[in-house]
């Protein structure tokens, strides 16, 4: 009898302690489900803003902070500014075809974003990771860089200065505009004075720094053409002699046109040196479709200058307002 209670008991607490087991481990499991649903909540959510602002960056606006000096002070380094996208038309994806595209067309001295015809894709996977990145955290965090550190610019902010039919030439960097039809130049400040344009565009070289690039460039084409510099003029020595501890050129496009003449001066008979020399004598020639971009800091922007006009449908948006710094908060799409 003893032994058939005792059985009794054991089974009783086995049976007991059972449940009770599986009550803790029933009430682990809902714990658990509730923290993984919980989870799961928080991951859907932030799926949705991310997607949600990506579709908002590539739509309707993009948020964009600027990377460079190349407008100062329009728009200074780090400054945020608020760009349409829907403007010239919405872009089925970056770089795509636009729908909507009859929306507006861009109007002179737009400050126009577009995509960098001298961009160098790091490939398709990391392009549209760092684009997915930079959008979804509306420009905060940007991993595209370059070698030494500084931002990849992938998207170019410029104003539109050239329009189709139009000819623009430098000379020793200041603009000069050849509007459609007429047979000669107009120096830019008297273009935009009489159209009352943005007087943004401005210039921070002195006239004087001229004569030592000029001679640097013609030096250098002196040097390119097979010329030994000891016997090049010494005219030019003298007057390379006031940049000659620059490290860099301050106007690289005046530098250039200095090397190019040199270059085919020297050698006449050198149909290629004679071709580049023309060009930049002649200056830039915008085809239909297309816009010349330029930076308002002339003398340190790289622009439509040196890769040449941009085709309207590479323009994805227009900066319209500047909302950082708070201080220098400015309506920007009339200016």
């Amino acid at each position: 009898m003893e032994s058939l209670l005792s059985f009794l008991e054991q089974h009783t607490v086995r049976i007991l302690t059972h449940r009770k087991a599986l009550k803790a481990f029933e009430k682990s499991q809902r714990t658990k489900r509730t923290f993984l649903g919980e989870v799961k909540g928080w991951v859907d959510a932030l799926v949705f803003a991310v997607f949600a602002v990506l579709l908002i960056n590539q739509y309707i606006f993009q948020l964009f902070v600027i990377p460079s000096p190349s407008m100062v002070s329009t728009l200074n380094v780090g400054d945020r500014v608020f760009v349409s996208k829907t403007i010239y038309g919405i872009e089925v994806y970056p770089s795509g075809p636009k729908i909507f595209s009859a929306n507006r067309q861009v109007q002179r001295d737009d400050i126009i974003t577009f995509y960098n015809p001298e961009y160098d894709s790091k490939g398709p996977v990391f392009d549209i990771l760092s684009q997915i990145i930079y959008m979804g955290t509306f420009s905060l965090v940007n991993i595209d860089k370059n070698e030494d550190g500084s931002i990849a610019e992938r998207l170019y902010v410029k104003r539109a200065v050239g329009f189709p039919s139009e000819t623009i030439r430098f000379v020793q960097g200041n603009v000069q505009v050849r509007p459609a039809g007429f047979a000669s130049f107009v120096d830019e400040a008297s273009f935009r004075n009489e159209l009352s344009l943005s007087d943004g565009p401005h210039r921070s070289l002195e006239s004087s720094s001229y004569e030592g690039i000029l001679a640097w460039g013609s030096l250098f084409g002196y040097q390119e053409a097979g010329v030994d510099l000891a016997a090049s003029p010494a005219y030019l020595k003298s007057q390379y002699a006031s940049v000659q501890g620059d490290s860099y050129p301050d106007d690289m496009y005046a530098f250039e046109t200095a090397a190019k003449r040199a270059k085919h001066l020297i050698n006449p008979a050198d149909m290629q040196s004679r071709s580049d020399s023309a060009k930049y004598k002649s200056g830039i020639y915008v085809p239909q479709g297309s816009i010349l971009p330029l930076g308002d800091n002339r003398d340190n922007s790289r622009d439509g200058r040196y890769f040449g006009p941009v085709n309207q449908k590479k323009i994805n948006g227009s900066v319209r307002f500047r909302f950082w710094p708070i201080t220098s908060m400015r309506y920007l799409g009339d200016a």
